[in-house]
């Protein structure tokens, strides 16, 4: 199909480049007047082979330079259509606008023949911000049917494709060239020299190299781009490159299919290290008696060879649930509530359902008196309204935590609510369905009930957000000298119980045990365990319970405690210019110092996700109170983002959950600090959290 597709694209060129050019480009019944009449003028005049050289030339110059173009031959350009869900459905399902991007790509000057092509201007208008204003020398103008055309006064022309594209691209970071294995260079030849002209494209070309001949690389390509398991041709180029290096590479440069899957795995390949290299730096640092042999240090010189981004873990659980056919139907679990009972009928609809009915069935919501069908829209508001009732604390489930008032935790009076044990499986069969189903809730959730959800152990680090007084006396018990201080503990702690105050021992014969310096870890992870569970460790079953009928604990082991807040919680748009105005300052920062600007430079080049992830490792969550940055609040009130000087210029960014505040050391570089604040956010479980 495809061939024959791409046949009939070469029979069009062929009318094209010949006396049927203008009749092309003749406006049809649905096209306007207006633009298909200066579309018609465009490709006639192109097509005239008596103009003048130098008028040719300017109109290749013309087309070269115009929006379209320059987006369509970025080089970033597939890594775009990656990003874009719609755009990427687009494109790869259909061979004819597949077949023009590649001849565009290839020969620019051939845009002329496709400019007018409905499948080709949609899909460029996929990518324009519409936010943005029109370039000084376009005018937008509508038909007669209220249809957007635009014309460019510069060049006289028209066209239905909006201007305000991304045309761009980021600068490009030249990543230093790194020595290929002895038993390529034979075949690679001398790399420091054979291409020294064109050094960015070979050190990028050496990379992709480098990061296709690592073991098992096929199961790491099919795991993000699973049709390659069915491509044996693309696989057969990928074979080829591992063995012919860079001139394979090269000579496959212009193959669509292998420049889309190269595009995907772009954060990988540049910074990817091989395994002869990481080794040798650990080894070398192993021998000296220098900090760089710790593995903070050993992260920071070889990051991690291949790690999921959330988008990535997300596909793959929604994969897997539409495998096993959770939530996919046939069968339908109807639920019709009243908005002022909503909590009341839900419990009394969902608690009536089997584990099955509410695992495969799809679920389908309306109100009572509003008649409609269920497009998303009713069930999107439906899970906006119930939580908003469920975790409010003013039903005794849930409460507030210690250090702010916009996330809950499970309350430890909530055994006196009657049904308690219902309720709570009740509460756990939602956050399960909302999972299941896309739905976001209105709710956010301290980072320890999340780690429950996922049966994760719990940190020092996870008490903070909870208590951020008793994180701080525990912290001061783990980093000093207790055997001088007269703290008189054992194993054992005081709990009000029914108002009265009784004894309970961390571990058998605890209230005899003293806590030394010898003893005190396993006394503080006794101490986080039982802050984190008082009281509450019948409810959390019986909400784990809910959840776990709705949704089995192996399809969301996926997830991260974080990512499964995004999941639940939805990835709000950041205003950066909303965080950045309520940013405050401290030890010498302020909002023009050059490692400030800096570090909202590097803010601005992350995307939503990233930027979340940052906004998670500072306060703790990824939670934006409704009134915007200005709300944030802090253990003890409302605090706002702050970044402090601290710390040397090899040390990792630092973050106080408890006050939202980031140790930002003075980096020598906008690249190295990038680099420590990726890394910071990716790995936030093993370090930089106080």
């Amino acid at each position: 199909m495809d061939i024959l597709v791409a046949q009939l694209m070469e029979l069009v060129e062929s009318f094209h480049s010949g006396s049927l050019a203008a009749a092309a480009a003749a406006p049809t019944s649905s096209s306007s007047a207006a633009p298909a009449a200066a579309q018609s003028k465009s490709t006639a005049s192109s097509a005239t082979a008596s103009a003048p050289d130098s008028e040719a030339l300017r109109q290749q110059e013309l087309i070269r330079n115009s929006p379209a173009v320059k987006f369509l031959t970025r080089t970033d350009f597939f890594s775009m259509v990656q990003y874009s869900d719609e755009a990427q459905v687009a494109y790869t399902s259909n061979s004819a606008l597949k077949h023009m991007v590649h001849k565009i790509r290839k020969d620019p000057k051939t845009f002329h023949k496709y400019w007018h092509n409905k499948d080709l201007v949609n899909f460029l208008n996929m990518f324009v911000n519409k936010d943005l204003d029109l370039p000084g020398n376009w005018q937008m103008k509508h038909d007669k049917t209220g249809k957007a055309f635009y014309v460019d006064h510069s060049t006289k022309t028209t066209t239905f494709i909006d201007p305000r594209l991304p045309t761009e691209q980021p600068p490009l970071v030249i990543v230093p060239q790194m020595p290929l294995p002895q038993r390529y260079r034979d075949r690679e030849g001398d790399s420091s020299t054979a291409d020294f002209a064109d050094l960015v494209p070979t050190a990028y070309n050496q990379k992709v190299v480098l990061f296709l001949r690592q073991p098992n690389i096929l199961q790491v390509l099919q795991h993000k781009y699973p049709l390659l398991k069915k491509n044996e041709g693309l696989r057969n180029k990928i074979n080829a490159i591992i063995a012919d290096g860079t001139h394979a590479l090269k000579k496959y440069r212009n193959h669509i299919e292998l420049t889309i899957l190269l595009s995907m795995f772009e954060n990988e390949i540049m910074s990817f290290v091989p395994a002869h290299l990481k080794s040798g730096s650990q080894q070398e640092s192993s021998s000296h008696s220098s900090p760089k042999g710790s593995p903070a240090m050993q992260r920071r010189h070889g990051p991690p060879l291949y790690k999921e981004d959330f988008q990535d873990k997300y596909r793959t659980f929604l994969r897997k649930l539409e495998a096993k056919g959770i939530g996919q139907g046939p069968g339908k679990t109807k639920m019709r509530v009243r908005r002022d009972h909503i909590l009341e009928d839900s419990f009394k609809k969902v608690m009536s359902y089997s584990k099955r009915d509410l695992q495969k069935n799809k679920l389908l919501i309306s109100f009572l008196g509003e008649e409609g069908l269920d497009y998303g829209g009713p069930a999107r508001e439906f899970f906006f309204l119930l939580s908003r009732e469920l975790f409010n604390p003013y039903y005794g489930l849930f409460e507030y935590s210690a250090n702010d008032t916009y996330t809950v935790q499970i309350s430890s009076m909530s055994t006196f609510v009657d049904n308690a044990a219902e309720w709570f499986r009740f509460a756990g069969r939602m956050i399960g369905l909302c999972i299941v189903h896309q739905f976001l809730m209105d709710s956010f959730f301290t980072r320890p009930f999340y780690k429950m959800l996922l049966r994760e152990p719990c940190a020092l680090s996870d008490l903070e957000s909870l208590d951020a007084e008793f994180h701080q006396s525990l912290l001061w018990i783990k980093d000093n000298d207790i055997s001088e201080a007269d703290l008189d503990l054992t194993f054992s702690v005081d709990e009000e119980v029914f108002g009265q105050i009784t004894e309970r021992e961390l571990k058998p014969n605890g209230a005899n045990i003293s806590v030394t310096n010898r003893n005190k870890k396993e006394y503080i992870e006794k101490m986080v365990l039982w802050r984190i569970d008082r009281g509450v460790n019948e409810q959390k079953e019986h909400l784990l319970k809910g959840f776990h009928e709705v949704i089995e604990p192996k399809l969301v082991s996926v997830f991260d405690a974080k990512d499964l807040e995004l999941v639940i919680a939805g990835t709000a748009e950041i205003d950066l210019i909303d965080w950045r105005n309520n940013t405050d300052y401290r030890s010498g920062y302020y909002d023009t110092h050059p490692i400030v600007e800096w570090f909202w430079e590097v803010v601005q080049s992350f995307d939503n996700e990233k930027r979340l992830r940052l906004l998670q490792f500072v306060t703790g969550t990824s939670s934006i109170p409704f009134e915007g940055f200005s709300a944030l609040r802090g253990s003890n009130g409302p605090r706002k983002f702050t970044i402090e000087k601290w710390g040397k210029p090899e040390s990792l960014p630092r973050a106080h959950t408890c006050f939202n505040r980031l140790d930002l050391p003075t980096y020598t570089s906008r690249e190295t600090m990038k680099y420590n604040l990726l890394l910071a956010i990716s790995e936030t479980s093993t370090f930089g959290i106080e």
